[in-house]
């Protein structure tokens, strides 16, 4: 059974993928249409890359794995990505 998290579990890997605080960024899932703030979200670290699930549908919004020290990030299951007020 995978624990799940909330998305704030996951700032200091989304701090280095994408350069900046995104924790607070609104994610549109790309299933439901529900969108909310990442760090809302829900985050399982069990399986074999960090999994970032929307709340609503469960659907998965962001996949980010490691591969020869490079990170992989699939988007698929995000709409849109608000960081509108993310950027100290």
């Amino acid at each position: 059974m995978m624990d799940k998290l909330d998305g704030n579990g996951a700032a200091g890997l989304l701090h280095e993928v994408f350069g900046q605080e995104m924790t607070t960024a609104v994610a549109t899932c790309a299933s439901c249409g529900a969108a909310g703030p990442i760090g809302e979200s829900d985050l399982y670290l069990d399986g074999p890359g960090t999994v970032i699930r929307c709340r609503h549908c469960t659907g998965v919004l962001i996949l980010i794995t490691q591969i020869r020290g490079i990170h992989c990030v699939d988007l698929m299951g995000v709409r849109a990505i608000d960081t509108v007020g993310t950027i100290a």
